[in-house]
């Protein structure tokens, strides 16, 4: 694989993941050597410092994270507080209700019964305060699980107290549906 293509994987995955991405990880992905993930990894560094794009390269020990520009905070801010305060979309409902019912729950697992990458709606969840995200001790990553913030909005005790909870919380269905994912890893 020539250095343009690594480089440009290496931006897709960064952009796609939406968090520090390890150079072991991207090694596994591309199937090349550190040395040339590396490499593409300072290339993309050089790109955005030396261009007007809104985005820059963080590296941090043997990872990075494609991330905004500090000075574009203030616009950021302004979205963040717009989303913040607009409804819920059906897409976040659709992950909250995934979380709730089948949580804690990882967000390959949710990608998994969604069909779709579902990193932005996790953060705006996250975000918004009504899901909560812990360090999962079986597996790498994190393991998604509804907030107090949410029993508190739901008006509920518990969450066995949500709309047919033990139907769905134990669904055969989604159940083969994350075994499928997790056999495929």
């Amino acid at each position: 694989m020539n250095s343009k293509k690594i480089k440009s994987v290496i931006e897709s995955v960064l952009f796609a993941k939406g968090g520090p991405v390890s150079v072991d990880y991207l090694t596994k992905i591309i199937d090349v050597k550190k040395k040339e993930i590396r490499q593409a990894i300072d290339a993309l560094e050089k790109k955005y410092n030396e261009n007007d794009s809104g985005l820059f390269l963080i590296k941090k020990g043997n990872s990075a994270r494609l991330t905004t520009k500090p000075e574009n905070a203030f616009y950021l801010e302004k979205i963040a507080k717009k989303d913040l305060q607009s409804p819920l979309t059906r897409t976040a409902l659709e992950v909250l209700a995934i979380v709730a019912y089948r949580g804690p729950i990882s967000r390959p697992e949710i990608e998994a019964i969604r069909g779709v990458n579902s990193s932005f709606t996790l953060r705006n969840l996250l975000m918004r305060g009504l899901v909560e995200r812990k360090n999962s001790a079986k597996q790498r990553g994190y393991k998604y699980e509804i907030s107090f913030e949410f029993l508190q909005k739901m008006g509920v005790k518990n969450i066995k107290e949500l709309p047919d909870y033990e139907k769905l919380s134990s669904d055969g269905r989604v159940d083969s549906i994350i075994n499928i994912h997790s056999e495929n890893k």
